[in-house]
């Protein structure tokens, strides 16, 4: 097992974390910027238009962009303090190796690189290409995670590529691709505001999507009906219409028993069923046992509680179907996402004014398009493009 070279004391009086301090360029009113850059907060896949504080070319502040159609000015906290990580102390600039007894001490990133490079290659010697693994991460920009893929499939060689996006939406990506042939679904925050019924499923959206809990609010002024599925009560659970606590673990059998009670009062969309889906009868028949009685047993939601949800589910005309991690992030993860879908397409809520199949709320704008150019062993590139070599590659002679 990998111990620390030092004390944790140590490390964290070179590196941090340490305590809050005045970013460079002072607080509000202490300097006048140079300029003010429009642009996008990266943290989410909300894409909240912000206004950067800039001068001498360095970020200095922050200030909300209220004609952004989509926020309004609006603001979550990550978004806000995001500009304080460029010029953050506790931030490093350099390559740091491991010294027993000391720490860590810096060194130039020519050592760095060739001391990389050159382990790399002894234990791909060793033991083969597939020995290494690359994973890449969502904060890249689309021109890194083009490159990541490359370097992991043309330098190392290797099978082994992936990136965070696994853990965190993959199995929603699976599950429309299963029902809609891409692996994605989009549509207009806008329509949110007009739904009358909004299904939010393992998603905590005041806590994680800030900017986003307005529509629903807006939705809520309009006369819509909410609907929470979390085990826990978030905040928008604390206000919703109705908050199924279930069992985690549990979620398919909830969305199939509802299924189930839509078909045995007809609460279906048969025109698009009839037209734009295929293999439905036997997704009635897979859910045909899948009673409001043994759904309660399994997910420790009351029946009537799971009635109420399909009766208003089933009879309006207008809904969302909004889910997340929660759902997702499961050894069943597809089968939720999928359980979802059925309650959309049996309804006909797809492809009409103020309705959405399950949108996926990402975690970053960027995690769709790593699937894309190249970030992931389980998808073929999408996007040629010329990138320039860089010095890692040379040394693979690539």
């Amino acid at each position: 097992m990998a111990k620390l070279p030092t004390s944790v004391d140590k490390i964290v009086e070179q590196y941090g974390p340490h305590k809050a301090y005045t970013p460079k360029g002072g607080f509000e009113g202490h300097a006048e910027p140079d300029k003010m850059v429009k642009t996008h907060c990266c943290f989410c896949g909300m894409q909240c238009g912000i206004q950067l504080k800039a001068k001498d070319n360095k970020i200095v502040g922050f200030e909300p962009w209220m004609e952004f159609p989509f926020n309004e000015g609006r603001m979550c906290p990550k978004g806000v303090a995001r500009y304080l990580q460029n010029n953050h102390p506790d931030r490093l600039m350099s390559p740091i190796e491991r010294v027993e007894g000391v720490g860590f001490r810096p060194i130039d990133w020519e050592t760095a690189m060739s001391r990389t490079v050159s382990e790399m290659k002894r234990i791909q010697s060793t033991y083969g290409n597939d020995a290494f693994a690359v994973l890449s991460g969502v904060s890249l920009t689309n021109e890194q995670s083009y490159l990541m893929g490359k370097f992991a499939r043309v330098a190392l060689k290797t099978a082994n590529l992936d990136y965070n996006g696994r853990l965190c939406m993959v199995s929603a990506g699976g599950g429309n691709k299963k029902a809609f042939g891409l692996d994605r679904i989009s549509n207009s925050w806008a329509d949110l505001k007009h739904a009358k019924v909004i299904m939010i499923c393992g998603s905590n959206v005041s806590e994680t999507f800030p900017t986003l809990i307005h529509y629903i609010w807006e939705a809520r002024d309009n006369g819509a009906k909410i609907i929470v599925v979390d085990p826990r009560v978030t905040p928008v659970a604390r206000t919703a219409d109705l908050h199924l606590p279930i069992k985690p673990g549990t979620d398919s059998a909830l969305y199939g028993a509802m299924l189930n009670h839509l078909v045995e009062n007809n609460w279906l969309d048969h025109d698009f069923i009839d037209n734009h889906t295929s293999g439905f009868d036997e997704t009635i028949a897979s859910v045909k046992n899948h009673s409001l009685e043994w759904a309660e047993e399994i997910t420790g939601i009351p029946a009537e509680s799971i009635r109420k949800a399909a009766e208003m589910w089933g009879k309006t005309d207008t809904s969302f179907m909004l889910h997340a991690r929660g759902i997702e992030q499961h050894s069943k993860g597809v089968e939720n996402v999928l359980g979802c879908i059925n309650l959309v397409l049996a309804t006909g809520r797809l492809g009409k004014p103020y309705c959405m199949a399950p949108l996926q709320d990402r975690g970053t704008d960027r995690e769709a398009v790593s699937t894309d150019i190249s970030a992931t062993s389980c998808r073929a590139t999408a996007i040629s493009r010329i990138l320039s070599t860089v010095s890692i590659l040379r040394t693979f002679g690539v």
